[in-house]
């Protein structure tokens, strides 16, 4: 069983995995046989993710995590709504994962759709929703996948108590990411 750790360990561990992805030198997934074993008695994430569900960002690969690493909540935009929020409640209530990272990335589908309007119907309407309070005063769409990471995480500590709680006790930090296509490089804000 893997020990919890720090939320600033847990950040660093994720920025030297971005590293080795970055410069092509990552170690990969990692399931063997001893790893495997150890997930049949449970799970121990050091971080949660809000990411954006674009196939192109997977939070495993682009940390060069190992399975059993990450808890992962993707949604398109990397909002956060109900679901998302309870699924993370989830990992911080039950799991005891100190670090939560809500990760925007470059060209993001969901933001551009955001940007340029109409209607989409009723359920990307209400996901389009989450993300139009970052539009304001913007057509730049990395400005505004900035943005929208930034209320997503206010969000989460807005609308739950137990996230609320953890962060205002120091048990749990809250940050934000954008991910760089062009050079696969994570910046944390």
């Amino acid at each position: 069983m893997e020990k919890l750790i720090s939320a600033q360990a847990a950040l660093e561990r994720l920025q030297e995995g971005n590293e080795r992805f970055s410069n092509a030198l990552a170690k990969g997934p990692g399931l063997v046989g001893s790893r495997h074993q150890e997930l049949l008695k449970g799970q121990w994430p050091f971080a949660i993710l809000l990411c954006c569900s674009d196939s192109r960002a997977p939070p495993e690969i682009i940390f060069d995590t190992r399975l059993g690493d990450l808890f992962v909540v993707r949604v398109a935009g990397n909002v956060a709504n109900v679901s998302s929020i309870a699924s993370i409640e989830f990992a911080v209530a039950t799991l005891g994962t100190k670090l939560v990272v809500v990760m925007g990335h470059e060209s993001c589908g969901a933001v551009a759709a955001t940007i340029k309007g109409g209607d989409l119907g009723p359920n990307l309407n209400r996901l389009t929703g989450y993300i139009q309070p970052a539009v304001e005063g913007s057509d730049d769409s990395n400005v505004v996948v900035r943005r929208n990471a930034v209320l997503s995480a206010n969000r989460l500590v807005e609308q739950s108590d137990i996230l609320r709680q953890a962060v205002d006790n120091n048990d749990v930090m809250i940050v934000t990411a954008f991910l760089h296509f062009t050079t696969g490089v994570v910046e944390f804000d």
